[in-house]
C-alpha cells in the first residue's frame, strides 16, 4: 500500500505533545532511493515518519488513532 508521508507528518505535527517529526524510507536495500523508486515498489522500501512526543501530554494510543485516521 502506498501513502504519502508527509500528510501523515503533518497530522502528528498537528497532536498537542507532539514535539518533532520526521519522514524517510526504511528497509529496503538501495541507499537513498528516490520517492519514483520507492513508489515503483523495485526498493523494498517502505514510506516511514518518526516521532517524539510527550507521554504526559499524549498517549501512544491518542497517536496510533491518529495514524489509522
Amino acid at each position: 500500500m502506498q501513502g504519502c508521508f508527509w500528510g501523515v507528518e503533518l497530522a502528528f505535527q498537528r497532536v498537542p505533545g507532539v514535539t518533532q517529526t520526521f519522514v524517510g524510507y526504511t528497509q529496503g536495500e538501495k541507499p537513498k532511493p528516490t520517492y519514483e523508486e520507492v513508489c515503483s515498489g523495485s526498493t523494498g522500501h517502505t514510506e516511514a515518519v518518526q516521532m517524539y512526543f510527550n507521554p504526559e501530554e499524549v498517549t501512544f494510543g491518542a497517536l496510533f488513532d491518529v495514524l489509522l485516521e
